[in-house]
């Protein structure tokens, strides 16, 4: 009988993408994948190691599985991904329940070092980081109408707050042609919206053809027939060139929507961070956004109560999102993490005061979202849908402002017909709830 394996898979969409590598591989090898890792005989972790509370996830899943192992439910427990390659001797020192702890670098080693585990032995490998490979064969865990695509691993900005260029090593590009081949087979196979992911997605190509390769890469992508939208995230606003938002703007397939995640507005806070700019930079690089590519949907994520943040800093901050009424916005107290330059700097501010600073802004986002909302009704949208909620008694899908897991849903009535999950339709907003909008179908696309 086939050792069955189940994954859990935690944090970012990147760590997503290789876990479905790390499934593939054990598919070809032989293995029964089981999509609930509790009832597997083998469970592996792939874990998130960026910040405080992605750790204590990752440590209290593999805590979860441990009991399962006790009581005799699952058979061994594999742990992998960023928590494993940061923390490997601590994970076996504090958590002696794991039977084996790997690097991200043994992920195509995955299958024999679970036959090795089944064997009662306790593997540890932690081969070169640039081992992880850059593509491969997937299982995909998410639904079949839209898929994440990496086209780069590592960073080389070296933030002062970010342990990422430790856990993933140096900024490594993807061949063009493997990404426009995997999104030609994603295409055939269903998918719709295909989400380009990379620790810093505007830098693609920087290191591999000697300049920045993103517009050219959309334009080969908007060429693949089946798909309907393509999304950027993770982009690094000093790598957003005319070149890119010119190409975002002819290109009806490219989503009018950027993830650009800021951290601050405060110069001497970004200076601090070990990033550029301040806020009249950054606000002007918003503005040519806007002015250049119209209607787009913008999206950051920002940090509080970093090391010497003062009540002025902070002030400066909140004028700031006030003033520019972003889209979509998410806000992270600051974590600090161990081997990073700001975990070593003076004047570390409370975690109460952290979370507070956080909860204002995120308070004041969540006003200017409804006021987004309310100009939204009477609009009409193009909406892709991905269910039915019984209790609701209506569906439920995405429209081009919001990304998969970390935006909004559009919920909408269809009594005339039912949209089958991935099929677009143009939605008529008639209202909201909390951030999210409620409409009626207009038009099957």
């Amino acid at each position: 009988m086939a050792i069955t394996v189940g994954m859990v898979s935690l944090g970012c969409a990147k760590n997503r993408v290789d876990g479905e590598m790390i499934m593939a591989t054990l598919q070809g090898a032989g293995y029964q994948l089981c999509n609930d890792a509790a009832l597997a005989d083998v469970a592996i972790v792939n874990t998130c190691g960026f910040i405080e509370d992605a750790k204590k996830e990752s440590i209290e899943e593999i805590l979860e599985l441990a009991r399962l192992k006790k009581e005799g439910r699952i058979r061994a427990i594999v742990v992998t991904g960023c928590l494993a390659e940061r923390y490997r001797e601590e994970i076996r020192k504090e958590l002696p329940e794991a039977d084996a702890v790997v690097g991200i670098g043994a992920n195509t080693d995955i299958a024999q070092i679970i036959g090795q585990t089944l064997e009662g032995q306790n593997p540890e490998s932690f081969p070169p980081k640039n081992r992880l490979p850059l593509y491969g064969e997937r299982v995909h865990s998410t639904p079949s109408y839209f898929s994440y695509i990496k086209v780069a691993e590592g960073c080389d900005s070296r933030c002062a707050y970010c342990a990422i260029p430790m856990i993933r090593g140096r900024y490594r590009s993807r061949d063009m042609e493997s990404i426009v081949e995997e999104a030609e087979r994603l295409a055939q196979n269903g998918t719709k919206e295909l989400i380009l992911i990379a620790q810093d997605t505007t830098r693609y190509g920087e290191d591999l053809y000697g300049y920045l390769a993103l517009p050219k890469l959309l334009d080969r992508l908007c060429r693949i027939e089946g798909l309907r939208w393509i999304r950027l995230l993770y982009c690094y606003p000093d790598y957003i060139t005319d070149e890119l938002l010119d190409t975002m703007a002819r290109q009806e397939k490219v989503v009018k929507y950027i993830d650009l995640p800021l951290q601050h507005v405060s110069g001497r806070m970004l200076k601090s961070m070990y990033r550029s700019g301040d806020r009249q930079s950054i606000t002007a690089l918003l503005q040519k956004i806007k002015d250049r590519v119209p209607g787009i949907t913008l999206r950051t994520t920002l940090i509080t109560g970093f090391p010497g943040e003062t009540e002025e800093d902070f002030t400066e901050l909140s004028e700031f999102v006030k003033e520019i009424r972003f889209h979509r916005m998410g806000c992270f107290p600051y974590s600090q993490e161990e081997g990073t330059a700001a975990a070593k700097m003076p004047n570390q501010i409370e975690e109460e005061l952290k979370h507070h600073r956080m909860e204002l802004l995120m308070e004041q986002q969540m006003r200017i979202m409804e006021e987004l909302c309310q100009e939204q009704i009477g609009k009409t949208v193009t909406v892709l849908t991905e269910g039915y909620d019984r209790y609701a008694e209506c569906y439920f899908g995405r429209g081009p402002q919001d990304a998969p897991e970390i935006d909004g849903k559009v919920f909408f009535h269809s009594p005339e017909q039912k949209p089958s999950y991935g099929q677009f339709v143009r939605v008529k907003i008639t209202d909201f709830i909390e951030c999210d909008l409620i409409g009626e179908v207009e038009e099957f696309l």
